[in-house]
């Protein structure tokens, strides 16, 4: 018995996906910290943001410019939450510097599981 539903009949969410993986002056500033834990991999498992759909190459940029500060601090507080040790320059550029920005603009919802929001 399949636990997904019949990919051709799968629902498109409205949403667009955003994946950052960490770049090499993020993990230079994890490994800053210290910690003794195993490092952010870029390769590894990373959190998936869902935002608005967007049209063309232009709306893309502006979703992107209107979420990256929020999705910028919500990493690093993945990995320190002590706000003093966080970069203190955190613009866009910034940003595209310490993260790989994936953008997808087809999210598809092939689980047989009906959708549900947790609350964090």
């Amino acid at each position: 018995m399949s636990h997904l539903t019949d990919i051709d009949a799968a629902p498109m969410v409205n949403r667009g996906a955003i994946i950052l993986r960490p770049a090499q002056p993020y993990l230079d500033w994890a490994a800053s910290l210290g910690g003794g834990g195993p490092l952010p991999s870029a390769d590894g498992e990373q959190a998936v943001y869902l935002v608005d759909e967007w049209e063309n190459d232009r709306s893309q940029q502006r979703i992107l410019q209107r979420c990256f500060a929020e999705l910028f601090e919500q990493e690093l507080g993945a990995w320190c939450t002590d706000e003093s040790l966080w970069p203190k320059k955190r613009d866009l550029a910034t940003f595209k510097k310490w993260f790989r920005v994936e953008m997808h603009s087809l999210v598809v919802d092939v689980s047989a599981e009906p959708l549900e929001l947790v609350e964090s």
